[in-house]
């Protein structure tokens, strides 16, 4: 029997991007907020301090900061055929644990997503005609860029973007993104320093015609105060970044750029070790009574709330509401129901660059998220005509700190172990670096979110089951955008060889490709085609809200953190304007 408590205006589950804005948002309008963490409180001092936070042994492959697969994991199949199992380690992503979530540990790379990623079916099937999406599932979103472009803008000051921006009420500098989307301000702080290897990417790139520019990152590069009056500090380049907590204060994070605004109002209240099991519904499942967690005692508490948010990570969102009855499951057989529909994940390839000798990359200094790009290929920005894909991916050289665990490079055809192994190692570590290529990722009928009906959290708990497979649509594309980094490599000074690496089928739980899964929890006009509306409000039941990347319809080749916090302040501002007025949907229907 769970133990009630007082009763709160909100309660916010997960401390990450998402959720700590919606957080503080809402305390400083005046309710009583009370966010839960499953996992520990982690500051940035003491607990991301040197030395210990560089260890590479500790963070990358122990997963110091990552979900616990002992206690909670995924279990995963391509198709229907076969029997999901447990992921026991973590390959193919990094789902957040601990204050801050993901965005405590993530790289730090932000962008805004395209003008025609919110219109994504609409545009297509008008330029090249329906046939082109013919087996995808991907729509339109309830929102435009426009509409999220302010939004943005505030998220880049609460988080110290430093870059150069395109389109700056139409002005393009040389040295930005020509396909940047239009904006009203540049970025807080300029662009990051370019390590040695990006700088022979743009400089080939340049050559050949194209576009590169300096990636934005949310790192920043001067001494800076946020929107929220809270001081971050330089980036020193030091390599231990992406999976890292940072130590200098430079990676923007929940931690240092939200969480403190939000702990000084007194109407917010922060429990950490407290994992939420469900939320609870009045009898009719039409409204949210507040939820069940079990503390780090383990005792079981009620928590009453007039209003719900669930922020969790990506897809958690989803299995918080299979577990909580919300919504309608996805039938993949009938096609019917919403939650669970349009599980994506992203389309990434490589270039595996090997150079002379004398070509000293010191690919060990760097951050999560310095790099040169270029977008020539990315997003509508070329004819897609005859391709039989849509989408496409950024290309890129990135520095972010090549550690000796993770990091030995040799050619194809070196023995994986022994004396060839190790002389091919000492050969190319430090001359050896990948073009990256992030992709999109489209939304299809054969990827999909359930509960497994055989394996259980540490809860007792059916764990989240991943059903994907990559639509052949997105292989088409990972051909084509890695051909073109192939031609890319092979025009950089120093290069001896260059090998491409698509993407092919099966998709595989195994091998790492990004931490941005999406889907399950969709936004849409509709009830027909969505789970929540354009603020995240579920359909079912409107003191529910559900922010995150579990919001998207499909998969973006842009990193989501922008977009998230651009989500984030929409539905806070909603809620602000119109819920806390007049209780109820926000969108009719």
């Amino acid at each position: 029997m769970s133990r009630t408590l007082p009763a709160v205006d909100v309660v916010v589950i997960g401390s990450g991007w998402t959720g700590s804005i919606i957080g503080k948002e809402l305390a400083a309008a005046g309710q009583r907020v009370v966010m839960l963490e499953r996992g520990h409180a982690k500051w940035t001092a003491p607990d991301y301090a040197s030395p210990q936070v560089h260890d590479e042994l500790k963070y990358e492959r122990r997963n110091e900061l990552h979900q616990n697969t002992a206690r909670e994991t995924y279990t995963f199949r391509n198709t229907t055929a076969q029997t999901a199992l447990p992921m026991r380690r973590w390959g193919f992503a990094y789902p957040g644990n601990h204050l801050g979530g993901a965005g405590a540990h993530w790289a730090g790379v932000s962008y805004r997503f395209d003008e025609t990623e919110f219109r994504l079916r609409s545009h297509y099937t008008e330029k090249y005609g329906a046939g082109i999406l013919e087996g995808l599932t991907s729509q339109d979103w309830p929102v435009t860029y426009a509409e999220l472009e302010p939004l943005y803008e505030r998220f880049e000051a609460l988080a110290g973007v430093s870059g150069r921006g395109g389109n700056v009420q139409g002005h393009t500098p040389p040295d930005a993104n020509p396909f940047d989307p239009p904006r009203n301000k540049d970025y807080p702080n300029p662009p990051m320093k370019v390590p040695f290897a990006a700088a022979l990417f743009g400089e080939a790139a340049a050559r050949m015609g194209l576009h590169p520019y300096i990636q934005p990152s949310s790192l920043v590069t001067r001494p800076y105060t946020n929107s929220e009056g809270l001081n971050m500090s330089p980036c020193s380049y030091c390599g231990f970044c992406a999976r890292h907590g940072c130590e200098h204060f430079a990676k923007a994070s929940p931690n240092i750029c939200v969480l403190p605004a939000a702990m000084k109002q007194p109407s917010f209240e922060l429990r950490t070790d407290s994992h939420v099991v469900r939320i609870e519904l009045t009898p009719d499942k039409k409204r949210a009574t507040g939820v069940t967690y079990v503390d780090a005692k383990g005792e079981e508490l009620f928590q009453p709330a007039e209003m719900v948010f669930s922020c969790t990570f990506a897809i958690n969102n989803a299995r918080m509401l299979l577990l909580s009855g919300i919504g309608t499951p996805f039938d993949p057989t009938t096609g019917q129901g919403q939650v669970g529909r349009n599980y994506t994940h992203q389309t990434t390839s490589s270039v595996q660059l090997f150079f002379r000798e004398d070509y000293n990359l010191n690919t060990f200094m760097g951050s999560g998220a310095s790099a040169v790009t270029l977008d020539d290929y990315n997003n509508d920005n070329f004819d897609h005509t005859g391709k039989g894909f849509i989408g496409g991916a950024y290309i890129q050289i990135q520095v972010n700190g090549a550690g000796p665990i993770n990091f030995h490079p040799t050619l194809p055809e070196t023995p994986r172990w022994g004396s060839a192994f190790k002389a091919g190692v000492r050969r190319y570590y430090n001359h050896c670096v990948n073009i990256t290529i992030t992709g999109a990722q489209q939304s299809h009928p054969g990827s999909w979110l359930s509960l497994d009906p055989t394996y259980k959290d540490a809860y007792g708990q059916p764990l989240l089951r991943i059903t994907s497979d990559i639509h052949d649509s997105d292989i088409r594309m990972s051909r084509f955008v890695t051909d073109r980094g192939v031609e890319i490599g092979r025009q950089i000074r120093g290069v001896e060889r260059a090998i491409g690496n698509p993407r092919t089928k099966p998709y595989t739980s195994t091998v790492y490709q990004s931490t941005h899964l999406t889907g399950g929890a969709i936004m849409g006009d509709n009830p027909g085609n969505s789970v929540v509306n354009r603020y995240g409000q579920s359909w079912d039941v409107p003191n529910v809200f559900v922010v995150g990347s579990s919001m998207f319809p499909q998969n973006a080749s842009y990193n989501p953190t922008e977009t998230l916090g651009a989500l984030s302040y929409l539905t806070a501002d909603a809620v602000k304007r119109d819920y806390l007025r007049a209780p109820g949907p926000l969108v009719r229907t």
